[in-house]
């Protein structure tokens, strides 16, 4: 219960970017760690580049599990990478769905894991069985709500906690980052997927 408390409150700290930011894209760090100390991570972009970021003393880790699509039900805390249509309703690129009573980054926004791509994290209300194991979702924030499919092949993922050993080179990572007043990126968790997999996000 303690771990996964910790892993709460950096995981809300971690989003506080994205919240503050909305409805413009948080700022994200992805790619493959090649060092780390006590206070920093350093990190191979996917497209080259290396980035270093500070992180907070209380960093934490959390684990992207895949679940099935079923795990997805009403009442439900998700984040969903999606491709807006042209009818209004998004295609989900990536699920994650948050641990129980953890509501973070709320909103639409926009993201930048595909061109053009939003990030829509909210409730979910409504769920519809589609074609070939689809789901359409009825996802409510707290300034408004969207249709989002589902398509039965995207990552779904639940959040967990993790420790930090899980977090060393050649592991791909995500984070979200703040920039410090003197220019330094910072973090206060990072993502890893399950059993040294890519996240997700």
């Amino acid at each position: 219960m303690i771990k996964m408390s910790m892993m709460v409150a950096a995981l809300t700290l971690a989003a506080s970017a994205a919240i503050a930011q909305t409805p413009a894209a948080p700022s994200v760090v992805r790619g493959t760690v090649t060092a780390m100390d006590a206070g920093s991570i350093t990190v191979k972009g996917e497209k080259g580049g290396i980035q270093k970021v500070g992180l907070t003393p209380n960093w934490s880790v959390a684990v992207m599990k895949p679940v099935a699509i079923d795990a997805i039900k009403p009442g439900s805390f998700i984040g969903t990478a999606e491709m807006p249509g042209k009818n209004g309703t998004g295609k989900s690129l990536e699920v994650h769905v948050f641990p129980p009573g953890v509501k973070m980054g709320e909103g639409h926004y926009g993201w930048d894991l595909k061109k053009g791509s939003m990030m829509t994290n909210g409730t979910v209300g409504t769920v519809v069985a589609g074609k070939k194991g689809s789901r359409q979702l009825e996802v409510s924030y707290s300034y408004g709500k969207r249709m989002i499919n589902v398509p039965a092949n995207v990552p779904i993922v639940q959040i967990a906690g993790g420790t930090r050993a899980m977090v060393k080179p050649g592991i791909p990572v995500f984070m979200v980052v703040q920039k410090t007043a003197a220019g330094q990126l910072m973090a206060g968790s990072i993502s890893v997927g399950e059993n040294g997999a890519k996240p997700a996000m």
